[in-house]
């Protein structure tokens, strides 16, 4: 049914069901402001998703009867809702999540979802975002879709034909779009650090932001990259049209850049439409550590908020405070170290933007563990590389230490000896 405004199609949903919300850059931003302006008339609709874009309205105090908030990865749009108490987190790793939908332990009503125009033959794409939003299409009873002409259309697991979608709407919006920033000093020293443990022929896994931007800008001098990733974004742009990446070395998906989302500028929206090189996955598959492991020398690189001397790695929360999610870390961390010359990395600045120290002798009261102090192998910081893996705990405090900010060594040092009786 093709309706003419997103008021009449989310008319579909009703109270008591569930609904799924399209990740990222493909959030369906029209029918997600129409859903929530129906409140106060549905009550108790369970609302899930990954991370998504634009506003999330649904999730302010007035609509608090209406929608029940579960979130799988806590973006800026609704963090304060998570912290004061009107959303709620649903810790998994990504990887499970389409398991939970298919299974029906996450039962689905409705799919709220964007796509490209169809094509010749009826089919359409889900472009930018495929990541959990594959299974949600399979499972949900009802698709409601925004069909936008801005939504490049991309190879893989999000191809869609315009029969399976029980209500569209035409939209024409750019979809989301972020700029990335030049990395600073310290990301750059970061980036160096890191791209010193990138070999040729390594296959990478990074994210988004300053410091996986700065890693690529230092890979220009490598051969035969390749990538298998969770998401990507503008940075790998300029090393795939000097050759640097080409995949040729993957044994998965040789050829290909393998990813299940994507956030960017319009020239990486323009780099994906179309093009037979990028294929989006569902990510019960992409971010498999076995599919993971598959590829030669498997290069994850993960930031962090905080990293304890025992290794231990917090990368979704402020103490108690919820501040993104599990995502895909342990995935690629557990991939990479089955690899064969793989290796899991977390990489972070020394200290907050406040002079506080990411390094530190316990982690803040409440804080999460997302990634295992088994699970780490380096940490690196603009001060170098720490290795740990196979150290005791003494001999992993140690190399922590001379990676955090010199003003901060002395302090963690005694705190150090306190537990340790040595150091």
């Amino acid at each position: 049914m093709k309706y003419q405004s997103p008021e009449e199609a989310v008319k579909l949903i009703h109270s008591d069901q569930s609904v799924f919300i399209h990740s990222a850059a493909a959030t369906p931003r029209e029918l997600v402001r129409a859903m929530s302006d129906r409140s106060p008339e549905i009550k108790n609709v369970k609302i899930y998703s990954m991370h998504t874009e634009w506003d999330a309205p649904y999730g302010d105090p007035e609509h608090a009867d209406s929608f029940d908030i579960n979130a799988f990865f806590v973006g800026a749009n609704i963090r304060k809702a998570i912290n004061e108490g009107r959303a709620a987190y649903v810790p998994m790793f990504l990887s499970e999540i389409p398991k939970a939908f298919r299974s029906g332990l996450v039962p689905l009503d409705v799919a709220l979802i964007s796509v490209s125009p169809p094509d010749k033959n009826g089919y359409c794409t889900m472009g930018v975002s495929c990541d959990i939003s594959r299974a949600a299409v399979e499972k949900a009873s009802v698709i409601i879709a925004e069909i936008n002409p801005h939504m490049p259309v991309v190879m893989g697991d999000g191809v869609i034909h315009i029969s399976e979608i029980d209500a569209y709407i035409d939209v024409d919006y750019p979809i989301y779009a972020q700029q990335l920033k030049e990395p600073t000093e310290v990301e750059l020293a970061i980036g160096k650090n890191v791209a010193s443990l990138v070999e040729d022929g390594a296959t990478l896994q990074m994210g988004i932001g300053g410091i996986p931007n700065a890693v690529l800008q230092c890979l220009t001098s490598h051969r035969n990259l390749g990538i298998h990733t969770e998401m990507f974004s503008d940075g790998v742009i300029p090393l795939f049209e000097k050759g640097i990446i080409n995949n040729r070395e993957k044994k998965s998906h040789p050829g290909a850049i393998v990813s299940s989302f994507s956030i960017g500028s319009k020239k990486l929206y323009d780099f994906l439409d179309h093009n037979p090189l990028v294929r989006m996955l569902d990510i019960e598959y992409v971010n498999d550590p076995v599919t993971i492991s598959k590829n030669p020398k498997v290069t994850a690189i993960n930031s962090a908020i905080e990293v304890d001397i025992f290794g231990q790695v917090c990368a979704d929360s402020i103490g108690t405070r919820q501040y993104s999610g599990v995502g895909g870390q342990v995935d690629f961390m557990r991939g990479a170290a089955l690899s064969k010359g793989g290796k899991p990395i977390i990489a972070i600045p020394s200290v907050t933007n406040k002079g506080i120290s990411r390094i530190v002798s316990l982690l803040k009261p409440g804080a999460s563990v997302v990634t295992t102090r088994a699970h780490v192998h380096y940490v690196a910081t603009e001060y170098g590389v720490a290795y740990l893996h196979g150290k005791n705990l003494r001999a992993r405090a140690k190399e922590l230490i001379r990676i955090a900010h010199p003003d901060h060594q002395e302090q963690i040092e005694k705190e150090a000896f306190s537990i340790f009786k040595s150091i």
